[in-house]
C-alpha cells in the first residue's frame, strides 16, 4: 500500500533514510542554506551597513549576478539542465546565453538544494496514473475557480482509490470521512456526491462558514431554496424607516460638531470612539422588530420571511451570558453540534455539518455527533424535489452501530495537520490520515523560538532567554527525531546557565528549529514566477524595504542590531532587527510594551493603485498608518510627527539613489525563496517521520496529489493504523 519510496525522492537518492539524513546534516551545518533561510528579513536589506548582500553573497556571485538578467537567474537556479556546466558538458569558452557561465560555488550550491527539495511531479513517476480532466459535475463545482476545480477534482479521486485500496485489504472499511476544517465544503460536496457517494463529516468552528457552505448547496442547486414570504406594504414600510433613520443619523453626524460629553470622555481616554459603536442602521428598537420571530415557523429580517421546515425555540440566553458575549471575555468553548444532514438521492452519500472549534486531536465530541443516514426514517425527510434531502429532526436521526473514520483535509492551515495527525492516537474510531498542509508560518515552535538571526548577523542576547523557554507542545517540530537531533555547532555563550560552576560540561544543543521568517518563505511558489508576476512582487518588496531606510532616516525606527549587541531592545518577532522608537503606554522602553514584547509597525496590503509608483506607495502607507482608525499598535501622531515635511522630490530622490540596488533585493529574494524548498521539506519529512515513530501506525508516506503549478502546496501525508 502506497508508493514504492514513501518520501517523493530526487533521483539523487534511491534510500529514505538516507535522503532524510542527508536532509537534517544540510539544515542543521549549511550556514548559507540557515542565513537565506531565516537569517535574511527584506526590511533590514537598505538599512544595515554594511549591506547584507555584499555580507552575504561571495564576490563572484556577485559580479556574476550584476551581468545577469533576473529571469536568467531564476531559469538557471530552478528550471536550467546543470549537467550542461559538468567538465565533460562545459563547452570550450565556458559561456551560458551569451555571457559568462555562472561560478562553480553557486552552481554546487544549487545541485545541493536541488537535490534535497521534494519531488513535485504529478501524476507521480511510476505510480501508473495518466492525467485526466476534471470529472466533478457543474453543479458540484459551483462556486469554484479553476485552481480549487483542479484540487477537489484529484484530491477526491485520490481519496476514493485510497479507501478503496484500504478496504481490499485485510482491514475494516472507511465509514466516514472527517474533513477538518471544512470551510465552503468544496471537497465533501464533491465527495458525497456521485459517483463517490462517502459520507462526509464536515468539521468547522466558524458559523459564517457553515452557513457560506450550506448557502452554496443551494446555489449548487442541491437542495431547495428556502420559500420566502413577505408582506410587501409591511416589509417595504419597515425597510423605509430603517433607511430614514440611517439617512438621519449620517445627517446629525454630518452637521452637529462632536462635543464630547462626561461618558464619551471616559470612553476616548479608554481609546474607544463612541461612533464606531453605534448600530449600523435603525435603532436598537427597529432592528428587533425587524428581525422578531413570527408564528408557525416563519421569521423575519431585514431580507425578509423565511418559512422553516421546523421551527425550532431557542431559549434566550441569560443576562450574564449576553454581556460576557458582547465584551468578549468568555472562556467557554462552543458545544459540538450538528446543524444539517445532508442525504444524496442518488448514490446515498451524505453530508453532516458539525460546528466545532478544534483545538487538538481528541474528536470525540465529533465522532459522537456521527448519525446513520442510511437509517432515517421517512417521516423527518424533507418532502421536496432536489438532489439533496435534507433531516428535519436531526434527533430522531439513529447513530451508527460503529465508526471507522479516515481524517481528511485539503489544506489545513498550520498546526491543524498536526492535530489531524494525532487523531488516529487519541481516537479508536479513527484508522487513517490523508491530509494536504499549508501556511507554514501559522506553526507554532515545540522548542521554543529560535534565534532570528544567526550569531554573524546578530549575536545572541541574555535578554532573548526567556522567550526561548516558551514552547508548544503541539507545535513544530512533531518527530522525535527532529527534536533530539543533535546540532552541529558548539553551545553559544549567550545560553550558558550562569549558575553552573566554572568547568561544568554544557549540553550539547539539539532539536531543529524554523523560525518564523523562515516558515513564511517555505510557502512560496518560485518554480511558478514568470516575469509579470516576479517584476511585481520584486517591485512591492523594493517599495517596502525603501520605506523601511526612510523610517529609519526620520526616526521612525531605530539602527539595526550591530555587530556587538542589542542597541536598547528587543528583536522583532517578524525577524528584523530594527525597533520602533515610539515607546508604548506603560511599556518597559521604545517598542517594548509593558510585557516586553515589541511593537510591530504593521502596513498590510495596500490597494493596486498603491503600486503604480513609489510616491503613490509612501503615500498610501502613510495614509494607512496615520489614518485615527489604524490597526498598526504604533500611535498615528508619533509617525505624523516623524514625517512631517516629507516631499514628494524627497521620496522620489530616495527611489533613484536606490534603483541600482533593486536588483540586488530581487536576487536575494530569490534565492531566499528557492532555498525555502529545503525548509518545506523538513516541515514535511517532520510529520512523515512522526507517523513512523508510533507503534499503532503500519503505513506512512508522502506524495503529490495534484500538480504544482496549479497549487504548490501539493503533498498529502497519509497514515494508516495497524
Amino acid at each position: 500500500m502506497g508508493p514504492d519510496t514513501p518520501l517523493p525522492l530526487s533521483p539523487d537518492f534511491t534510500n529514505t533514510e538516507e535522503y532524510i539524513e542527508s536532509l537534517l546534516h544540510l539544515t542543521t551545518s549549511s550556514w548559507l542554506l540557515q542565513t537565506l533561510c531565516g537569517g535574511v528579513h527584506i526590511l533590514d536589506f537598505y538599512t544595515r551597513s554594511p549591506s547584507l548582500y555584499s555580507h552575504i553573497l561571495p564576490q563572484s556571485w556577485r559580479e556574476w549576478f550584476k551581468t545577469r538578467d533576473i529571469m536568467d537567474i531564476l531559469d538557471l537556479l530552478m528550471r536550467e539542465d546543470l549537467s550542461q556546466f559538468n567538465p565533460e558538458g562545459q563547452v570550450n569558452d565556458k559561456t551560458w546565453r551569451n555571457g559568462p557561465a555562472p561560478p562553480e560555488e553557486l552552481l554546487q550550491y544549487i545541485r545541493t538544494v536541488r537535490k534535497h527539495l521534494l519531488a513535485r511531479d504529478f501524476p507521480p513517476p511510476n505510480s501508473g496514473l495518466e492525467p485526466q480532466k476534471p470529472a466533478i459535475s457543474r453543479h458540484i463545482a459551483t462556486g469554484m475557480k479553476v485552481k480549487k476545480v483542479h484540487e477537489v477534482d484529484n484530491f477526491a479521486r485520490y481519496i476514493d482509490r485510497l479507501t478503496s485500496e484500504i478496504a481490499q485489504s485485510d482491514k475494516k472499511p472507511i465509514t466516514h470521512l472527517v474533513d477538518f476544517g471544512s470551510g465552503q465544503n468544496y471537497l465533501g460536496r464533491a465527495l458525497a456526491a456521485p459517483p463517490y457517494s462517502k459520507h462526509i463529516v464536515a468539521v468547522e468552528s466558524k458559523q459564517h462558514n457553515i452557513e457560506g457552505a450550506k448557502n452554496m448547496d443551494i446555489l449548487a442547486k442541491l437542495v431547495a431554496k428556502p420559500t420566502v414570504m413577505r408582506n410587501k406594504k409591511e416589509y417595504r414600510a419597515k425597510m423605509g424607516k430603517v433607511k430614514k433613520g440611517k439617512e438621519a443619523k449620517e445627517d446629525a453626524s454630518t452637521a452637529q460638531p462632536d462635543v464630547p460629553s462626561p461618558s464619551d470622555a471616559k470612553e476616548d481616554e479608554s481609546g474607544t470612539n463612541k461612533h464606531n459603536q453605534e448600530a449600523p442602521s435603525g435603532s436598537a428598537t427597529q432592528n428587533t422588530d425587524l428581525a422578531s420571530p413570527l408564528q408557525n415557523g416563519v421569521s423575519c429580517d431585514e431580507d425578509g420571511c423565511v418559512l422553516h421546515q421546523v421551527s425550532q425555540n431557542v431559549p434566550k440566553p441569560a443576562p450574564a451570558e449576553i454581556s460576557a458575549e458582547a465584551s468578549g471575555f468568555t472562556d467557554r468553548t462552543p458545544a459540538t453540534k450538528t446543524s444539517t444532514l445532508q442525504i444524496y438521492n442518488e448514490g446515498h452519500g451524505s453530508v453532516q455539518y458539525v460546528e466545532h472549534m478544534i483545538k487538538d486531536g481528541d474528536l470525540t465530541p465529533v465522532i459522537d455527533q456521527v448519525l446513520d443516514s442510511s437509517r432515517v426514517p421517512e417521516e423527518i425527510v424533507s418532502s421536496e424535489i432536489s438532489v439533496v434531502a435534507e433531516a428535519t429532526n436531526l434527533n430522531a436521526v439513529p447513530k451508527p452501530k460503529d465508526v471507522n473514520a479516515m481524517v481528511i483535509s485539503l489544506h489545513s492551515c498550520g498546526n491543524l495537520v498536526h492535530y489531524g495527525l494525532r487523531s488516529m492516537l487519541l481516537n479508536s474510531h479513527i484508522s487513517a490520515v490523508a491530509m494536504v498542509g499549508c501556511c507554514y508560518n501559522l506553526l507554532t515552535e515545540r522548542l521554543g523560538p529560535p534565534t532570528y538571526k544567526l550569531p554573524t548577523l546578530r549575536p545572541n542576547h541574555p535578554r532573548l532567554e526567556s522567550t526561548s523557554k516558551a514552547f508548544d507542545p503541539q507545535g513544530f517540530p512533531m518527530s522525535e527525531r527532529l527534536a533530539n537531533y543533535p546540532l552541529p555547532h558548539t553551545p553559544l555563550e549567550s545560553f550558558h546557565d550562569d549558575s553552573k560552576a566554572d568547568g561544568e560540561q554544557v549540553k550539547q544543543p539539539t532539536g531543529v528549529r524554523l523560525n518564523i521568517t523562515a516558515r513564511m518563505m517555505a510557502v512560496q511558489a518560485p518554480f511558478n514566477w514568470g516575469v509579470t508576476d516576479s517584476e511585481l512582487f520584486f517591485t512591492r518588496h523594493f517599495y517596502r524595504a525603501l520605506l523601511q531606510r526612510i523610517f529609519l532616516d526620520r526616526g521612525v525606527v531605530s539602527a539595526p542590531l550591530d555587530e556587538q549587541g542589542l542597541v536598547g531592545g528587543a528583536v522583532s518577532a517578524n525577524g528584523h532587527t530594527s525597533q520602533v522608537n515610539w515607546t508604548p503606554p506603560n511599556g518597559r522602553g521604545p517598542g517594548l510594551s509593558s510585557d516586553g514584547k515589541t511593537t510591530p509597525l504593521t502596513i498590510g496590503t495596500l490597494r493596486k493603485f498603491a503600486y503604480s509608483d513609489f510616491v503613490s506607495y509612501v503615500r498610501a502607507a502613510l495614509a494607512k498608518l496615520t489614518a485615527e482608525n489604524s490597526f498598526c499598535e504604533v500611535d498615528p501622531n508619533f509617525i505624523k510627527e516623524k514625517m512631517d515635511g516629507l516631499t514628494d522630490d524627497d521620496i522620489r530622490d530616495y527611489e533613484v539613489s536606490y534603483a541600482e540596488r533593486k536588483k540586488e533585493l530581487s536576487v536575494m529574494w530569490s534565492l531566499m525563496a528557492f532555498s525555502a524548498g529545503v525548509v518545506e521539506a523538513v516541515v514535511v519529512t517532520d510529520r512523515y517521520l512522526w507517523l513512523k515513530e508510533q507503534e499503532e501506525v503500519e503505513h506512512a508516506w508522502v506524495e503529490p496529489v495534484f500538480e504544482y503549478k496549479y497549487s504548490p502546496r501539493n503533498l498529502v501525508v497519509v497514515g494508516i493504523k495497524k
